[in-house]
């Protein structure tokens, strides 16, 4: 993980974590948590901040009827590796990844883990700390609760998908795509709860039960195949990972298919149906997905204009750029970039 990162257990993360909360927090950031979440509620929340050793910003906990809601907001000053002593795990979590890199998942991206998981290994977790992170999950207490919330948009899921998120023998099912703009709604919803008390709790249920819907909504519309990557080889997921690499390395002026599956040795067929399958996407789609949140953390950073933006992410038409920049987050560059929006 480098030589920067810190190497912590989950048991010690967990004491740390309870020995910097024992003391009152002090209003100043009690302002600044009121200004992102609205009035908390004692009864059902609980607000860790993070210790100072190791970065800045909190860990937001809310009880919800059958489900837990969580807000993480901080940055790391290096990446940290959390060393988990089990090597199973059981999860029914929905989470957005608004921004930073957190146990694989990008900034950008939406994940569902179904089920309990298993390795020869244990179940480490890491987030780095190169981006701030902005994440909401979503965990349900139990298979059965989200079967009570939604059995409508359970019985229109492709069949195969049903029987692997409905099983009763708690395989794994997961699934990554990208956080929607119907859903950013959502989430903005619940980063600016307005309101308090018993009004709040309805208020923040009713948006993760639109977020689990959503999210429901989006697997529905994919193939059965494309949510795990079955028939690959390491050899071959290995080379599709190279070849997202490559992408990545060269978003302004990236290869043709042709030569891209060249450069990592697979034929132009293997090389589709495999990023589809380890990615959910098109080799293209995927750049295109890249594009946009390099475009979106260069105006984060305030340091180019517009235009520079477009021509850093390879748009050498500004309006081009700002056509797909809409249609990618529900807000044209300029706009964005003039209010500072996180998301």
């Amino acid at each position: 993980y480098g030589s920067m990162a810190i190497a912590i257990s989950r048991a010690n993360y967990e004491e740390w974590l309870r020995e910097n909360n024992s003391v009152s927090q002090d209003s100043v950031f009690q302002d600044s948590l009121s200004d992102n979440l609205g009035q908390t509620s004692s009864d059902s929340e609980k607000i860790d901040t993070i210790p100072q050793q190791l970065g800045e910003g909190y860990i937001h906990c809310i009880q919800l009827r059958e489900m837990t809601l969580y807000v993480y907001n901080y940055k790391l000053y290096h990446d940290l590796l959390i060393q988990e002593q089990q090597s199973c795990a059981t999860n029914w979590e929905i989470g957005f990844n608004l921004s930073g890199y957190r146990n694989g998942k990008k900034t950008g991206e939406t994940f569902l883990e179904w089920g309990t998981y298993t390795s020869e290994q244990p179940l480490d977790s890491i987030t780095y700390a190169h981006d701030p992170l902005l994440k909401v999950d979503i965990h349900i207490h139990s298979a059965a609760h989200l079967y009570q919330f939604i059995q409508e948009e359970l019985k229109a899921l492709p069949s195969e998908i049903k029987k692997e998120i409905e099983s009763r023998d708690r395989q794994s099912f997961d699934e990554i795509n990208s956080i929607t703009p119907t859903m950013r709604l959502a989430l903005e919803g619940i980063l600016r709860c307005p309101f308090q008390q018993r009004t709040r709790q309805l208020y923040l249920e009713s948006k993760c039960l639109e977020l689990i819907s959503l999210k429901l909504e989006q697997i529905k519309g994919q193939k059965p195949q494309q949510t795990k990557a079955r028939s690959l080889n390491p050899d071959d997921i290995e080379r599709i990972h190279w070849a997202k690499a490559i992408l990545i390395a060269n978003p302004d002026n990236p290869p043709s298919l042709l030569e891209l599956a060249r450069q990592v040795s697979l034929n132009d067929y293997k090389l589709k149906q495999g990023f589809r399958q380890v990615f959910g996407t098109t080799v293209f789609g995927y750049l295109h997905q890249y594009r946009m949140e390099k475009a979106r953390q260069l105006l984060l950073e305030r340091q180019s204009t517009v235009k520079e933006v477009a021509r850093a992410v390879g748009y050498a038409n500004q309006s081009h750029f700002a056509a797909a920049f809409r249609k990618r987050f529900g807000v044209n560059p300029k706009s964005f970039l003039s209010s500072r929006q996180y998301f």
